[in-house]
């Protein structure tokens, strides 16, 4: 189950990155989110 929810919110964070980086702003503050993200699905 915690595998699966994992799956689902890289997917989601692999959407944001694309979404972003398709408008072309804000690429370099997408990747702090995805960094901020990553850290509390490593931590929670």
């Amino acid at each position: 189950r915690a595998r699966v929810e994992h799956v689902f919110a890289r997917m989601k964070t692999w959407k944001i990155l694309r979404d972003c980086r398709l408008k072309g702003d804000g690429g370099h503050h997408a990747m702090l989110g995805i960094a901020r993200m990553h850290n509390l699905a490593l931590t929670g």
